[in-house]
């Protein structure tokens, strides 16, 4: 076992006293000696911009949190994105949406009170720090709560599964499956872990808005989309799939573990939207500001970003705003690293978002269900947009069109 330093002097000085002659020299070892006993914390190797990296200890990595910056910790994958270094997505997106009498008469099945029951159970974890054994049973009950979700609608029976993704800190992702004609795949993402940033083994963190809003908002729109028997029955073209990652906060750990497995085994990734806080309004309306949906700019794919904007436009009763949240701000980025295409979309400006979050004062009562209803509304579409969109023909016409 190691001892620490001062655990090793105090019995020394307790006694000190000179030591005669004739006694054996009971002189404890030199200090550096001591030193080679204690065990220095551990360091990761975070990527606060591209290419841009740091050796920290994990105290160094909070304190960066709390100043607001962002990152990725590649300690264990600096690797992720080799495969397709120097390259970017590819994938081409419809130039309009085109579904809208199967899309607007599911919108009406979405409901705020399911999102409200679940976000309620889902804030009662003390926390869900990663690390901690919280953060263990939430996922626990989010992957038995989305299999109830599957297994209510009738969708085992073709196919459709639920499972945890497992990573050695403990909280595993969830991934849900709806298996479609292809291996071309549709990925909706949230996080579900959440954090104090101040003593995130200790405090609270009730995460309502980070994010528990999105991790509600994607899983409503998963159970109205097994509405459809076209979904669960396989006939859209593309296979989709809803992500709820472990450990964002500790560096995007989860999603990068998880795209990290799709970049090695080729996994064919279409598209992924991150919702990470769908919840709050009330900064915008403080600033005067129409509540809108807050679309990322940077660090995304344009051409689904540019998709996105025309979902929000057909299917949502509120606009979109742009906005920027920098590198690293949410799990698309460990989809953009590993060569697909990806987007993110939050509550409103970054700006005019939660400032309450990674506390314990990130509560239920400051959110607001209708806008996360707006944002259910919007996966919701999208999703069911590109789980039926024709990539290879988008694909062909648009090389045609070039030549």
């Amino acid at each position: 076992m190691k001892t620490s330093l001062i655990a090793l002097l105090l019995p020394a000085a307790a006694s000190a006293r000179f030591i005669e002659a004739n006694e054996a020299n009971r002189v404890l070892p030199p200090t550096d000696a001591l030193l080679k006993d204690i065990e220095a914390p551990s360091r990761y190797l975070i990527e606060v911009a591209p290419g841009v990296t740091e050796w920290v200890t994990e105290d160094e990595k909070w304190q960066l949190r709390r100043k607001g910056i962002r990152f990725m910790d590649i300690t264990d994958n600096a690797d992720l994105g080799a495969l397709h270094a120097g390259t970017k997505a590819t994938t081409v997106f419809p130039g309009k949406v085109q579904l809208q009498s199967e899309v607007h008469p599911m919108l009406g099945n979405l409901s705020k009170d399911l999102m409200k029951e679940h976000l309620e159970k889902f804030t009662s974890f003390h926390t869900r720090y990663y690390k901690s054994d919280y953060g263990r049973q939430s996922s626990e009950w989010l992957l038995q709560t989305v299999q109830d979700t599957i297994k209510e609608a009738g969708a085992d029976k073709y196919g459709v599964k639920a499972e945890h993704f497992k990573h050695s800190w403990g909280q595993n992702s969830v991934i849900a499956t709806i298996p479609g004609q292809s291996n071309s795949t549709v990925v909706i993402g949230a996080h579900q872990d959440s954090i104090n940033l101040w003593l995130p083994s200790v405090l609270p963190a009730p995460g309502a808005d980070d994010d528990g809003s999105g991790t509600v908002t994607i899983l409503e729109a998963f159970r109205v989309l097994l509405t459809s028997e076209d979904i669960i029955k396989g006939k859209a073209p593309n296979t989709i799939e809803f992500h709820w990652y472990s450990a964002e906060e500790g560096g995007l750990l989860g999603s990068q573990a998880i795209f990290k497995e799709y970049e090695k085994k080729g996994r064919d990734v279409k598209a992924m939207l991150q919702q990470d806080m769908t919840g709050y309004v009330q900064g915008t309306l403080d600033a005067g500001k129409p509540e809108s949906v807050g679309v990322i700019m940077d660090y995304v794919d344009p051409s689904l970003t540019a998709f996105i904007k025309k979902v929000i436009e057909e299917y949502c009763e509120i606009p979109w705003v742009e906005t920027q949240c920098g590198y690293a701000c949410s799990d698309h980025a460990s989809a953009s690293k590993a060569g697909y295409a990806s987007a993110f979309v939050i509550e409103s400006t970054f700006g005019d978002s939660d400032q309450k979050i990674h506390s314990t004062d990130d509560l239920i009562k400051y959110l607001s269900f209708d806008h996360m209803l707006q944002h259910a509304r919007m996966t919701l579409s999208l999703v069911y947009e590109l789980g039926f969109t024709d990539f290879e023909k988008l694909k062909k016409e648009d090389e045609m069109t070039e030549l």
